[in-house]
């Protein structure tokens, strides 16, 4: 143990325990049967314990490039937490997708594991419920007497997500044999419910009537957003126009494939005839689990040993349908493995045919060689990375996303996608959206014109209006309301639309230079050893440390 891996740990343990909504969601064991304190003085503590860390980490020797590479990752995390500190960017603390409700949501559903949930921590997190939610009340407050209130889209969204979870909650104990708990856990949910309903009504009642209708945060505080979860600085203009011509080579290569199912028919009606075939549809919940689970397995036992040394803690995911509506998303093993790793997958419907030609691609990204093997591998690495490295995915965003989508594309390099069918699912339902995601994202924040040639609304200002039309006609494969959740998703999150895409391009950047650097000793499974034993960090870094000479080797 070297000091700055001793003082990685003690930060762990403090964070988890001032956050353990995030701790959760890290795979930090320790904190199950509590909920994050999202009040005023808690915030407060969390930003002064990032604020001590990173004086102690500048004041802490490196010995070595393992740890000056640890240093690094922690230094840049802790002073962009101190930056958004000091510039309040979090005084609002409302999110569509990753806020105090939706983390709450999740703290509560990764500790419902059937007949082998904990009961006592779930009842623990029940009964914390209405606390945590008022210290949120507290801080919303403040913030308002501040002058300062979330948009009307993020409170409207929380307050119905509010709603969501009451239904969730609602049905949870009734939903397993626990024996003598059962009273005091419908008890504990019934309380929950009624503390959810009663933040819901302030949202959409009291908060909402001075919730400004202007969504655009403006480039400054988008910057800050940039940094947060990309770690680098961008100039957006210029990478605004990029995500123009992004989309435009992707919907080429669209057409391409398209023309290659039906000659001749234009690409919606394609999409739409994938849809209704038979032979891309799957009926029933358990039959897609199935299929799904076997498809990871399916490409576990490819790729291990060929294209990746694949750990066997890591050569089984476990697949499930997530009890709610949303995008499918992995969760990386605990750091104690008692958690796999898990792909959760939704279903709008779960009785209808359901359409499986988009799904593979997804899969790759969420599984092997994606998320699975790339935060699996990093939670397995006690012998080059501390703690924080291990466990700290979840920060960094650009890096974990970027690596997703490049999974998917070198799938398709790697001849996975033979089926046209298929290969269009991976453009239209990845690259397709991530490239629109980078122009809406910019654009919609910086209010930019719309470019002339895209032949769409042309020297209009983006709106949220013009946005929902651009979504439909140009990624309209969701299921109803996705358009809407994306809307508010970029509207929330300043930034963290543009992972995926401009993660991918890092990453495929720095492959190409390690190729030329290499020449003929390239070798491409050495390539990603080396990178993901990297461990997670910024963009910025992340480039520079996958093209340094001395690392050829």
């Amino acid at each position: 143990m070297t000091a700055l891996n001793d003082l990685a740990d003690r930060y762990v343990d403090e964070l988890a325990m001032l956050d353990p909504c995030l701790a959760a969601a890290m795979g930090i064991a320790g904190q199950e049967e509590r909920l994050t304190d999202f009040g005023p003085q808690a915030a407060h503590a969390r930003t002064e314990l990032a604020r001590r860390t990173l004086k102690a980490v500048n004041d802490t020797p490196v010995a070595g490039d393992a740890e000056r590479v640890a240093a690094a990752v922690l230094r840049e995390r802790l002073a962009t937490e101190v930056a958004l500190a000091d510039a309040d960017a979090y005084g609002t603390l409302l999110d569509t997708m990753d806020g105090p409700i939706q983390r709450v949501r999740q703290a509560v559903g990764l500790l419902d594991q059937g007949s082998d949930t904990v009961w006592d921590a779930l009842l623990a997190r029940l009964r914390a419920v209405p606390g945590t939610l008022a210290g949120l009340h507290e801080s919303l407050e403040a913030a308002r007497r501040g002058g300062q209130v979330a948009p009307y889209r993020q409170v409207a969204r929380n307050a119905r997500e509010c709603r969501d979870m009451r239904r969730y909650l609602a049905g949870l104990p009734a939903g397993h044999n626990h024996g003598v708990l059962r009273g005091v856990l419908d008890e504990a949910a019934a309380a929950a419910n009624e503390a959810l309903t009663g933040f819901a009504a302030y949202l959409s009642e009291e908060l909402a009537a001075d919730a400004p209708e202007l969504d655009a945060l403006g480039g400054d505080r988008y910057q800050l957003g940039v940094r947060e979860f990309l770690g680098t600085r961008l100039d957006l203009e210029e990478t605004y126009t990029w995500g123009w011509d992004e989309l435009s080579r992707v919907r080429r290569e669209m057409a391409e494939a398209a023309a290659q199912i039906a000659p001749g028919e234009p690409v919606p009606a394609v999409l739409a005839a994938l849809d209704r075939n038979p032979r891309y549809q799957v009926t029933g919940t358990a039959a897609f689990r199935d299929w799904i689970q076997e498809l990871a397995d399916h490409a576990i036992a490819d790729l291990g040993g060929t294209h990746f040394a694949i750990p066997e803690p890591l050569r089984r995911i476990d697949c499930r349908i997530a009890p709610t509506n949303g995008p499918a998303f992995y969760l990386a093993p605990s750091e104690d493995l008692s958690r796999p790793g898990t792909v959760w997958w939704p279903l709008t419907d779960p009785d209808a045919p359901i359409p499986t030609w988009t799904v593979p691609s997804t899969m790759f990204h969420e599984g092997v060689p994606g998320h699975h093997l790339q935060l699996g591998v990093t939670t397995l690495n006690v012998a080059t990375l501390n703690r924080f490295q291990r466990l700290s995915c979840e920060l960094h965003q650009g890096h974990c996303e970027g690596w997703g989508l490049y999974a998917e594309r070198l799938m398709d390099e790697l001849g996975y996608f033979a089926d046209p069918a298929y290969r269009l699912g991976m453009l239209a339902g990845g690259q397709q959206m991530r490239a629109a995601r980078v122009v809406l994202d910019i654009g919609l924040h910086l209010r930019l014109p719309i470019p002339a040639g895209t032949g769409f609304h042309e020297g209009e200002r983006w709106t949220p209006q013009l946005g929902r039309a651009f979504l439909t006609e140009h990624c309209g494969l969701g299921p109803p309301g996705f358009v809407e959740f994306e809307i508010d998703r970029y509207l929330g999150r300043p930034g963290q639309a543009l992972a995926y895409k401009l993660g991918e391009k890092v990453w495929l950047e720095a492959r190409e230079a390690a190729r030329r650097r290499d020449g003929a000793a390239f070798d491409l499974k050495r390539f990603h050893h080396h990178a993901l034993n990297l461990g997670p960090m910024g963009l910025d870094l992340l480039r520079a440390e996958l093209t340094r000479a001395d690392h050829a080797r």
